[in-house]
């Protein structure tokens, strides 16, 4: 089983790769819209892609308000 810190990790990543950037400047408490400079689109593929690497389902209410990192890791850990 994943620890919390281990899916924040594979998050970041992810997002790293995606939008290529270096996965060192991002870290948990980064919010990803402006740590990114993407848009709500782009911030939905993140999403999927983060969906289908981690075989869970977030429902949108669930991500409401979320634009960190680590809030993030969390509900997605909460699924896994």
């Amino acid at each position: 089983m994943r620890t919390l810190a281990q899916t924040t990790d594979e998050i970041l990543t992810l997002a790293a790769q995606q939008f290529k950037v270096a996965r060192e400047t991002l870290s948990p408490n980064d919010d990803f819209f402006k740590t990114l400079g993407i848009d709500s689109l782009q911030a939905l593929s993140l999403l999927t892609r983060l969906e289908n690497h981690f075989h869970v389902e977030l429902p949108d209410y669930e991500l409401q308000d979320v634009s960190d990192f680590g809030t993030l890791a969390g509900r997605i850990q909460a699924r896994l």
